[in-house]
């Protein structure tokens, strides 16, 4: 067995064992729409805290809230991460993990350690480049059909369906399919509508929604940085949901400032677009909050000069206070480093009514806490279209008694039954949640 060097060993050890910040607050006073927001605290070497992903053992489950059941809908997969429900109950899947980037080929010191962390976290794998077509046609929530429906794709990550057209947002573009409904597998070449920021892609996951008439796409497009230090010109059309016309292509920014915007809904009695935001790193254990927010047309949201409003970042340079004066606050924090990724609102009537129209986020989970924040399914109940309450567990338990990552929850998706369904993407499992004693729901 091969050694490192003794430089490369010690570099190694003292990143592993990096000064952890300071004391880290309750993780509940980083939730809500007034998180606690402490000084930033920086340190020389960042705080490095990975889970190791070891997977679920024989006959183990995550833990549902009580009174709801967990089952596997679909297990055997390839790092699941993103549910998409076809109108005939159909549930796609994104097999899919980041595709290679130019820093990759660099080498370096930094370079070598995240991509040890990264492994050690599940989420070094090449990707399937795929998407899979599941089916329940008996309604026992488990599927018996899985099908490879799409293939070759480049890091395929949202889908939705306009009428018959089915768009995929790869990591470079938005490309169009043709469906059938029922069908299982999709054979047709790929039709380009759009083409996508990548390059580095240092955030490689593009989702995506459409508008209720279909006339306009909208795609979430993460940062190519932390905090901009790769320079801004690098950011162009980055950190911002992009509004595509799909007859025409053509596309611009609708909002912007959202460091890395993942999970896109529409809250069903505002009528408004939100979105899932991961924030930045490096200011300690409890900054900054994750967060999700109704995304308003034009809007700025502070990144990277700003956060949480208009608290300044004091390392990125060059200050811009016009910018920052016109940063808008979030509406809801979903604690620091929690790995926010997926965000769905309840619909319905297998779950409970009050379940309805609230949020449903698949917390991915922290890498650079301590202790280890998220892992877990939270739900966040709403009242006229805006959240009202704090966070409730809906399914928890991916974290082992050593503190190793069994699972780790990414999208989240209604199947056609009105059970939730999660991605884990280290147990590679779809998970699917619903009340113990519920009434008989309708067929997809």
């Amino acid at each position: 067995m091969s050694r490192l060097p003794p430089l490369l060993a010690a570099a190694l050890l003292v990143t592993v064992a990096a000064c952890d910040g300071g004391s880290a607050l309750d993780p509940a006073l980083g939730f809500g729409p007034n998180p606690t927001l402490p000084a930033p605290q920086r340190s020389l070497i960042p705080v490095v805290n990975v889970a190791e992903a070891v997977g679920w053992p024989e006959g183990r489950t995550p833990t549902p809230a009580p009174g709801f059941r967990v089952q596997a809908f679909a297990s055997g997969l390839d790092h699941p991460r993103w549910l998409y429900r076809l109108p005939n109950g159909d549930i796609l899947v994104a097999e899919t993990n980041a595709p290679p980037k130019p820093e990759d080929k660099k080498g370096g010191l930094r370079g070598f350690f995240q991509g040890l962390f990264m492994k050690k976290a599940g989420a070094k794998a090449p990707s399937a480049n795929r998407i899979t077509l599941l089916r329940d046609a008996d309604g026992d929530g488990v599927a018996e059909t899985k099908t490879a429906f799409l293939q070759n794709l480049t890091s395929p990550f949202g889908m939705v369906l306009v009428g018959d057209t089915l768009y995929v947002a790869n990591a470079d573009a938005v490309v169009a399919f043709p469906y059938r409904t029922g069908q299982t597998q999709i054979t047709a070449a790929a039709r380009k509508v759009a083409d996508l920021p990548a390059g580095r892609n240092h955030h490689w996951t593009k989702s995506l929604v459409a508008s209720a008439d279909g006339s306009r796409l909208y795609v979430g497009v993460g940062s190519n940085s932390n905090i901009g230090e790769n320079g801004l010109d690098e950011e162009v059309d980055r950190a911002a949901v992009l509004e595509i016309d799909p007859a025409t292509g053509a596309r611009r920014v609708f909002a912007s400032g959202l460091r890395n915007p993942v999970g896109m809904a529409w809250q069903p009695d505002s009528g408004q677009l939100w979105v899932s935001v991961n924030e930045r790193d490096e200011l300690g254990h409890d900054l900054v909050p994750d967060y999700m927010t109704s995304v308003r047309p034009g809007g700025f949201y502070g990144w990277p000069w700003s956060y949480y409003g208009a608290i300044v970042d004091t390392r990125v340079e060059p200050a811009n206070p016009a910018m920052v004066a016109r940063a808008i606050k979030p509406d809801y924090a979903l604690g620091a480093h929690t790995a926010s990724l997926g965000l769905t609102f309840g619909e319905g009537t297998l779950f409970p009514a009050r379940y309805r129209g609230g949020a449903f986020v698949g917390q991915h989970g922290s890498w650079n806490r301590k202790p280890r924040n998220g892992y877990r399914v939270i739900f966040v109940p709403f009242v006229n279209g805006v959240p009202a309450g704090m966070p409730e567990d809906i399914l928890s338990g991916f974290l082992n008694a050593e503190d190793q990552a069994m699972g780790r929850p990414v999208g989240v998706q209604f199947d056609g039954r009105g059970a939730l369904l999660v991605a884990d993407d280290v147990g590679n499992v779809i998970w699917r949640v619903s009340p113990v004693a519920a009434p008989a729901a309708p067929a997809a």
